[in-house]
């Protein structure tokens, strides 16, 4: 969440701010219920000083056997008291509200990020590589899976409805194939690998910006407070939460594995078709935690190891800056990489990588002790896919496809398909 003293110093700022995102946070209803819980706290502390007042001109006027006037002072004093206690509660309530308006509100975008009000103003900042050219027509994945024998759909719709997939052969097999590359890459490039639970609180994802204001997107376990994890980024992201780090320790870099659960309930019929947008994907994410100074140096780099999968695997992509309209909630900045679909005929987003500054840290008390000495200091927190695995698995079906209906892998994955080089037709 952001910082108190900048939307009570500064909303003007943040006015800005909603407004380049687009954003309806009740900002006015923030800044009325502090207005009015302030005003609560003042009265409060005036009343609890004339009630410590008034307890001390009660016990003079015992010692000077003014008893009538020390009923009349303890009558009054008592009045005051429920008056304070009617005060705790109001002010209590006020606070409870700030909180919760709050958490509505988004992260403050950096000012090199474009403004603009959706994916119309993202800024292309490089590409890489040549996107595969083919003397025939190709195919969508959906149609080379089938062909192919390794992707089924209809099945997975009878085990567990729309939206799901089953892998059949070497298509499991190259989904594991690729989380296991994705995985060693990046411990090669000084990550420290963790595996964490499936299932995370309530708690953890306010931490990270996916509750209050996204719980429809969320699949809750009915009769507990779990959810399943939509991104690794909620768990690992947590692991510190109310903890305060050494400087010393710092950055940290986390690479995790994980399945990811979402109800796409925004989604309104987007991507219908294939495996872009399901209820059920594999990824691997990336986590830093870092001071302010370093933290946008460490999104170049987490953006760095993010593509470094992407080369490895010789996907053509390009790199784009997300604009005001198309920041993720708790977001900064984020840099969106987008791998060429050859049997779309277009760049599609496979990891998007972000740093939320001090946004999350807030929210999960995420703090680190400076070496200089001091009082702790929030953390800034990162996170970027590397990569979405079935968005991965559908650019190499799709730009590895022959006239034939065959596949040719990359080089990386050969070593983990047992020497495996081209998927042909599975019976």
């Amino acid at each position: 969440m952001l910082a108190r003293e900048l939307w009570r110093t500064d909303p003007q700022r943040v006015r800005e701010a909603l407004t380049a995102r687009g954003s309806d946070a009740p900002f006015e209803a923030l800044l009325a219920a502090d207005g009015r819980w302030r005003g609560a706290q003042a009265e409060l502390e005036s009343a609890r000083a004339e009630l410590k007042r008034g307890s001390r001109e009660v016990g003079q006027f015992l010692a000077a056997g003014r008893r009538e006037e020390a009923e009349t002072a303890r009558a009054r004093m008592g009045q005051l008291g429920q008056r304070i206690k009617a005060l705790e509660e109001e002010a209590g309530a006020l606070m409870a509200s700030v909180a919760e308006l709050e958490l509505a509100l988004p992260n403050v975008p950096h000012a090199s990020v474009p403004v603009g009000p959706n994916e119309s103003a993202n800024r292309v900042e490089r590409s890489w590589g040549d996107p595969p050219v083919f003397d025939f027509e190709p195919k969508a994945h959906w149609d080379l899976g089938a062909m192919l024998g390794i992707l089924d759909f209809e099945r997975a719709a009878t085990i567990s409805g729309a939206r799901f997939a089953v892998l059949w052969g070497r298509g499991a097999a190259l989904e594991r194939a690729l989380v296991t590359y994705m995985l060693d890459l990046q411990l090669q490039r000084g990550y420290r690998e963790v595996y964490v639970p499936f299932l995370v609180n309530r708690q953890a994802l306010i931490g990270t910006g996916q509750l209050p204001k996204f719980e429809a997107d969320l699949f809750h376990i009915e009769g507990t407070d779990l959810f399943l994890v939509p991104t690794a980024e909620v768990p690992v992201t947590n692991l510190h939460r109310g903890e305060v780090l050494e400087e010393s320790s710092l950055p940290r870099r986390y690479c995790a594995y994980t399945p990811c659960f979402r109800a796409e309930a925004g989604s309104h019929g987007r991507d219908v078709r294939g495996l872009i947008r399901q209820h059920q994907f594999d990824k691997v994410e990336l986590v830093h935690l870092t001071t302010p100074e370093t933290s946008y140096r460490e999104l170049d780099l987490l953006t760095q190891s993010a593509e470094a999968v992407l080369q490895g695997l010789g996907l053509a992509y390009r790199a784009v800056t997300l604009s005001t309209g198309d920041l993720g909630f708790a977001a900064a900045k984020t840099y969106d990489l987008e791998v060429w679909l050859a049997g779309q005929g277009c760049y599609r987003e496979i990891s998007s990588c972000s740093n939320c500054e001090d946004f999350q840290a807030r929210r999960a008390e995420l703090k680190y002790r400076p070496s200089g000495g001091g009082r702790a200091r929030y953390l800034h927190t990162l996170n970027g896919s590397g990569l979405a695995v079935g968005r991965t698995l559908i650019a190499i079906l799709e730009n590895g496809q022959r006239e034939d209906g065959t596949v040719d892998l990359p080089d990386a994955l050969v070593p983990y398909l047992g020497g495996v080089r081209r998927l042909a037709p599975e019976r």
